[in-house]
């Protein structure tokens, strides 16, 4: 193979003048190959474990710390009596119905156990003194909250518990990035699951606020990286008629499937540690991932090694039973070999003005539409409804959803399905804030799941197809860990709801303005090849509103305009 190559470079003077990038190469030998052949759809199916794994990851953490909304203040002296006698007895408002959760009476409980009437009016309350009593109507199985108290003057523990599981995610995608591009995708795959699996088994043996933080903060290390590398892969094989369908139905089939699942899981296991266990121990499923995904022939080729990357195409050919033309393949090594494409980092993304200014408005918008689709997803315990029925018919709107997207998305494009999709789940969002807790509620923010499903899975789309080659990686990267940092603040907009109910509904209609707003000055991809070069670019960015004028003032000004 290696003399093959050296004939290639010396003596093929056709593909010299007409040499091409490579990813332009293997584009042409996937075309060849089989843009959706039998080993592209078993790449499709091995992604469903880890579709699910990435679920188990993300909205896990919902039901390990699910609150039972029925608690009050334990006082060991009527613990004799009655769960509604002994409420009735210590708790203020509970004869109105509308009892405190924090606060009991202060009263001689002597006295009260000789008469069993409630302390005379006026009587002082203070705060818990004895820990809580839990009633595990909605929430039929013990939860890290009632068994570590946190609630009241500790209910913060659990936004912020989830908030670190994101740091971690931050972290994560920083290390993950950085390893894939030294060591190679599956490597890294393995190891972003194993992470997340001890992470999530280590949860199980904690039992205070910082021991369970910090093993959540290692699952969130694991967070998206445990699927996106995957994802990222598949695609790479698969051709660019079918990428829209494989891009949208893998999110939709298998996270969306892991969402619907969750629930019933934590009901059927019926406790928290268990229920960890088995979300966790999927994860090592991925040391098999070798025996059938095939590493990234860029990454290969990127490395030198591009014998490597012709014998697994080869053995697309073979499952595929295709057959690359000789003058394709011949195109892809040279391509291979006389590769000097280098991936630009962060810098140059920041160095040039106009794209500095389209990657603030990607990540503007896609960290808005992470954050409400998140925030949407964390009020399902909030909605006046069963946390379990809710969240399986607000999720069971993800597959119904991304099947229409798929089918418009090269129709009317990625402008308008990021813009009006969001700006209808915000407006909904709002109407769910004024809305009196119950059905009702339940159903509109179904609704407003429904379209942020389609606004997500856009903008996950659109985005590697707004950056040139040499700062693709660089790019997407930087504004996925963006996404997270957005959802760090998440659980506390969710929080907010006990300053009012439908404050946290507000503040994502508000996000859903900001985000609607900063896509419109977005170019649209739709039916155009991503850019290659600089001036690919910048043909691309001078179609949107905001990058119009840019070009000239860059060149006016010295900034170079091709690659």
């Amino acid at each position: 193979m290696a003399a093959d190559n050296e004939i290639i470079v010396h003596e093929s003077n056709e593909i010299k003048d007409n040499a091409i990038d490579v990813g332009g190469a293997l584009d042409r030998v996937i075309e060849h190959v089989g843009e959706l052949g039998l080993y592209q759809r078993l790449l499709f199916v091995c992604m469903l474990p880890f579709g699910m794994v990435w679920a188990f990851v993300y909205m896990g953490q919902i039901f390990i710390t699910a609150t039972p909304q029925e608690h009050w203040c334990r006082v060991p002296e009527l613990a004799g009596l009655s769960v509604e006698l002994r409420r009735t007895l210590s708790i203020p408002g509970a004869v109105e119905g509308n009892y405190d959760h924090c606060r009991m009476y202060d009263a001689n409980w002597t006295q009260v156990l000789q008469t069993l009437m409630p302390p005379e009016p006026g009587i002082p309350t203070v705060p818990c003194q004895h820990g809580w009593e839990f009633l595990f109507d909605d929430i039929p199985y013990s939860t890290v909250v009632n068994e570590r108290e946190w609630v009241c003057d500790q209910a913060s523990n659990v936004p912020w518990s989830q908030t670190i599981n994101f740091v971690g995610s931050i972290f994560g995608g920083i290390i993950c990035g950085t390893l894939a591009d030294k060591y190679g995708r599956l490597p890294v795959l393995i190891f972003a699951n194993i992470v997340g699996c001890l992470g999530g088994v280590a949860t199980m043996f904690t039992n205070g606020f910082w021991d369970f933080s910090m093993c959540r903060f290692i699952v969130g290390m694991s967070c998206d990286s445990c699927f996106m590398i995957l994802y990222i892969l598949v695609l790479e094989y698969v051709g660019t008629r079918y990428r829209t369908l494989v891009a949208n139905m893998s999110i939709a089939l298998y996270f969306g499937g892991g969402c619907l699942l969750l629930p019933w899981l934590a009901l059927w296991i019926s406790d928290w540690r268990y229920f960890v266990l088995a979300t966790s121990l999927p994860m090592l499923l991925a040391v098999f991932t070798p025996l059938i995904v095939p590493e990234s022939a860029r990454w290969l080729v990127s490395k030198g090694r591009v014998d490597d990357a012709v014998k697994l195409l080869k053995r697309f050919e073979r499952l595929n039973q295709t057959k690359i033309p000789q003058q394709v393949m011949d195109d892809f090594i040279f391509a291979g070999i006389t590769n000097n494409e280098k991936e630009d980092n962060i810098f140059t993304l920041l160095r040039t003005p106009s794209l500095r200014k389209m990657l603030a408005l990607l990540v503007i918008t896609f960290s808005a539409v992470a954050v409400i689709f998140d925030g949407i997803i964390r009020m399902s315990e909030n909605l006046g409804l069963d946390l379990f029925i809710t969240f399986a018919v607000t999720s069971a709107s993800e597959i119904p959803s991304i099947g229409i997207l798929v089918f418009l998305l090269d129709r009317f494009g990625r402008r308008k399905l990021v813009f009006i999709p969001v700006m209808v789940s915000g407006i909904l969002s709002l109407i769910t804030a004024f809305l009196p807790r119950g059905v009702a509620t339940v159903s509109v923010a179904t609704l407003a799941r429904f379209f942020i499903n389609m606004a997500y899975g856009a903008i996950i789309q659109w985005t590697p197809e707004l950056l040139p080659t040499a700062t693709r990686a660089s790019g997407a990267s930087l504004v996925h860990i963006s996404a997270f940092g957005g959802l760090v603040v998440s659980p506390f907009i969710v929080y907010s709801e006990r300053t009012w109910e439908g404050l946290p509904l507000i503040i994502i209609a508000v996000l859903a303005v900001i985000s609607g707003a900063a896509a419109l000055f977005l170019p649209e991809t739709a039916g155009r090849s991503m850019p290659q070069t600089m001036e690919d670019w910048h043909q691309l960015a001078a179609t949107a509103p905001c990058h119009q004028k840019q070009r000239d003032t860059e060149a006016s000004s010295g900034v170079p305009v091709s690659s």
